[in-house]
């Protein structure tokens, strides 16, 4: 949470303050509400100033595990010294008013100071629990980055032990093949430990792609027919890394790798302000999509875990399959402004 938002809602949780001790000075004294007002206004700005000063220790004093009378101890201490402060700073605005040194008691010295340190206790008590709720967010933060970190570990030995598969295959067959294989696999081996960002445009996408479909064309040979529609409003578009990939990649797997005969492998990507849409689709001899639904070892599966950790419900991936009419996977996502100052 951005810390001037935190200083406007504990300046906004002062006002029903504000308004609690207006009411009270008319009803204890009968005064005016508009003087009434501006009495509280006094003494609520003065506490105010000095809440500024108890966040700062809260910071300084988090809640102990396991909970220690010292903690106690170090508020007790704070609260009069909270109390005397606000009774000082109330006096040397009410000096300032009138034009000469002032001392304000209100209905008691001793009242004054209770009053001050039941103060004290808002003030931290509501500290403490903003605090608290801040922690929370950075622990569900954190746990959400991890679990992305995981994901995303495991699909790329996924790919990679897949394309190896092929320049071993190419080796006894094709040597020069499986020399350039080997070397567009090292490039992409450079992108996969380099790249360490969750949203990264399509163009950069696109790329990477390019680089695993050339390992592949090499394999397949003219088995291998691939066909893209990338639009030119698409590619500044936000993807998760890899999700395109993995989308060829099981296009490749399931639709090109058991058949003898040629495969037509058709990639599109298009996008509006406020989605981006891929699809890519095989006429091989299709796939059971319950099959790959219910499979843990598929990089379908632990995309779409990514895409709820990144979208919630937001973004969907759609699966369909015919015998003999090939697989089709379709991937919708929202542009989000916000998510981009993220990464």
């Amino acid at each position: 949470m951005a810390r001037g938002w935190v200083w406007l809602q504990l300046a906004v949780a002062w006002l029903p303050m504000w308004a609690l001790f207006a009411a009270l000075i008319v009803l204890a004294h009968g005064m005016p509400f508009g003087n009434a007002a501006l009495g509280a206004l006094r003494m609520i700005a003065a506490g105010a100033v000095l809440g500024v000063v108890v966040y700062k220790f809260t910071e300084r004093m988090p809640w102990p595990h396991p909970f220690r009378l010292g903690f106690v101890g170090a508020h007790v201490l704070a609260a009069a010294a909270y109390a005397a402060g606000w009774l000082v700073l109330m006096s040397l605005i009410d000096s300032l008013i009138v034009g000469h040194l002032v001392l304000v008691i209100g209905p008691g010295l001793g009242l004054f100071f209770l009053t001050g340190i039941w103060l004290y206790i808002v003030v931290a008590g509501v500290a403490y629990a903003n605090l608290a709720a801040q922690r929370t967010a950075k622990i569900e933060a954190q746990t959400a980055r991890m679990q992305l970190d995981t994901l995303r570990a495991q699909l790329h030995p996924h790919f990679l032990f897949n394309a190896l598969h092929t320049v071993v295959q190419l080796i006894p067959i094709d040597p020069r093949g499986a020399t350039r294989a080997a070397e567009q696999l090292a490039g992409a081996l450079r992108v996969t430990i380099e790249e360490q960002r969750d949203l990264v445009s399509l163009a950069e996408e696109w790329a990477f792609v390019e680089r695993y479909l050339a390992i592949e064309c090499i394999r397949f040979g003219d088995r291998l027919v691939v066909q893209a529609q990338i639009d030119a409003a698409a590619r500044a578009a936000l993807l998760p890394s890899f999700a395109l990939q993995t989308l060829v990649e099981n296009a490749v797997r399931h639709g090109a790798a058991p058949r003898a005969e040629p495969t037509r492998l058709a990639i599109t990507a298009s996008a509006t302000a406020a989605t981006l849409t891929l699809t890519v689709s095989d006429d091989g001899a299709g796939v059971n999509v319950g099959d790959i639904e219910r499979s843990a070892g598929t990089g379908l599966r632990r995309l779409r875990e990514r895409m709820r950790w990144l979208y919630g419900d937001r973004a969907q991936l759609e699966l369909s399959s015919e015998t003999a009419h090939g697989f089709r996977a379709t991937l919708r996502m929202p542009q989000l402004a916000d998510r981009i100052g993220d990464e």
